[in-house]
């Protein structure tokens, strides 16, 4: 296809994709990979109520006999063994975040209790990714972050895109030459194999699962490779696995965000003095004249030189926690600090300790125990192995000129794809079909304003899969649970008993959250590691 003209195409070319059954439906017919034995044992003194344990699983499932890989294991075991019903299995997204994490900083433990002690809550690293056998595509974080020194966030210069383009378009040949055999083997459909053997190792004769953003993605992938296998799915804040395979993503994320930010612009207004970014002209305008000055010129804050991307992707990071929009110290008095500085010279130290305190609630709700937090390599590993992605500048460019007709953050979330454009794309990927019927209905949970997964990739995953539920949260923010006690409470009954809400349940959003209530004091009780936005301008 020519590229030149992708922008035109691109949602036609949605509508009219169909895939081939993927030879992993056959593959797996044949079986022939050994169930891994789990020898749980303490965490340690930190992690009191856990236990932990590794998986050896086939690193290649088309030679099952051959060499094997590791998986990491975190599990908080039922309470309450009597009434015990199984196990239910966690991915918090990414690609590239830890489910062993997410399991021991806090939301193993909620979980839990949510679901009165009857089942064993566990996590799991996805093959190549923190404690499972990791894909390092750096020695160090230090030569990591010197690779990419000398490249903004995104190319929001014309200047700046082919050298954007020729860095990120070289990292694969930077992981591939690091002779890691997992490299080539971390697609979602290995992983699922993974999930299945897993299942089966704890001795589940059906799967429970709750999957989050990318997460959804391994539960749908899951769930059309294994249907008969599915004894309760809940998939939150979800991609269409359409886009997603297909290298279309960009689709939604071109507007996903601008939408979201819309709605934090007019609940802004509406909370009037108590938004920090309101002035009587609104809050969009003194928003858009900081943009506008700051791609002109950036405002040094000290440390570093905060330049037009930072902007952007400060903001799209804010799209992920409305619980962080508000207060004295929330992004609304960060822009607002940025505007006093930029727009009306005051002193930039405002801004600066402002972002900083930011930060450091973001990187307290995101605990990590590695030296090398390998979030990036791992997220190319995944998704560069499922999408093909174009190869030439030309065709990168005409995408992002697509993408910034969608709005100003498109092309953020366009262009680190550049990293794809050498990255083969796994043999064994699942690219669909997406249609099947479970054995047991899946709960698919969507935001009607999610800047990273739009509502509209629940709406395409509820329609596809023939008896699946739409679980909808009227509000803002990057995935439900936890987030609206409404949704959580569904989620929960789902999961214990199989019990779904009435077809057509919309939560209501929870109070502005500009606004100070008793509800923003306890939101993220569910474990804080649940959408929020990566340490790096990731997925």
């Amino acid at each position: 296809m020519n590229l030149h003209r992708w922008g035109i195409a691109v949602a036609l070319c949605v509508a009219a994709t169909t895939s081939p059954l993927s030879p992993l439906l056959a593959k797996d017919a044949r079986g022939g990979a050994q169930v891994p034995t789990i020898t749980w044992a303490p965490c340690g003194e930190e992690f009191p109520t856990a236990e932990c344990a590794s998986a050896i699983v086939p690193l290649d499932y088309d030679h099952p006999h051959g060499a094997k890989t590791t998986i990491a294991l975190a599990r908080i075991p039922a309470a309450d063994p009597s009434n015990r019903i199984g196990s239910v299995f966690l991915n918090p997204g990414g690609p590239g975040a830890s489910g062993v994490d997410l399991a021991l900083f806090g939301f193993g433990d909620f979980l839990a209790a949510a679901l009165q002690g009857r089942f064993d809550v566990i996590g799991f690293d996805p093959r190549g990714v923190g404690q499972s056998t990791p894909l390092h595509c750096f020695d160090s974080l230090e030569a990591l972050d010197a690779y990419f020194a000398d490249v903004p966030l995104f190319p929001y210069k014309r200047s700046q895109e082919r050298p954007f383009y020729h860095v990120y378009r070289g990292l694969a040949g930077q992981c591939f030459g690091q002779m890691q055999r997992v490299i080539k083997h971390m697609s979602t459909a290995d992983v699922v194999r993974d999930l299945d053997l897993l299942r089966q190792a704890v001795g589940d004769a059906r799967l429970t699962y709750l999957g989050f953003s990318y997460g959804s993605y391994i539960g749908n992938t899951y769930a059309n490779v294994y249907p008969h296998k599915v004894r309760a799915l809940a998939i939150d804040g979800v991609l269409d696995p359409r886009l997603w395979s297909q290298s279309l993503q960009i689709v939604s994320d071109r507007t996903a965000t601008a939408e979201e930010f819309e709605e934090f612009l007019r609940l802004c207004d509406e909370a009037r003095e108590e938004c920090a970014l309101y002035r009587p002209g609104g809050a969009a305008t003194r928003y858009w004249a900081l943009a506008a000055a700051l791609r002109k010129s950036p405002l040094d804050l000290g440390d570093f030189l905060y330049t037009y991307d930072f902007l952007v992707a400060d903001t799209v990071s804010a799209m992920y926690v409305p619980e962080f929009w508000g207060g004295p110290d929330g992004y609304a008095a960060l822009f607002d600090a940025l505007a006093q500085a930029v727009l009306d010279s005051a002193p930039a130290s405002d801004a600066a300790e402002t972002r900083r305190g930011i930060q450091e609630r973001l990187n307290a709700a995101r605990p990590t125990r590695a030296d090398y937090d390998n979030g990036l390599d791992a997220y190319y590993g995944n998704h560069c192995a499922d999408a093909a992605y174009p190869v030439s500048f030309e065709a990168y460019d005409a995408v992002g000129e697509f993408a910034e007709r969608g709005s100003i953050f498109g092309p953020y979330w366009w262009w680190g794809n550049a990293a794809c454009a050498k990255w083969p794309t796994s043999s064994d990927r699942y690219a669909g079909p997406w249609s099947t019927r479970t054995s047991a209905p899946v709960l698919v949970v969507g935001n009607f304003f999610d800047g990273v997964t739009d509502y509209a990739g629940a709406v395409a995953s509820s329609r596809l899969l023939k008896n699946s539920r739409l679980l909808s949260y009227a509000g803002w923010g990057h995935t439900a649970f936890g987030r609206s006690d409404c949704v959580t409470e569904y989620v929960i009954n789902y999961l214990l008993d199989g019990t779904l809400p009435r077809k057509g349940t919309i939560c209501p959003a929870n109070p502005n959250p500009f606004l100070p209530t008793p509800l923003l004091q306890r939101a993220r009780v569910a474990g804080p590691m649940i959408g929020l936005p990566p340490a790096r301008p990731t997925r």
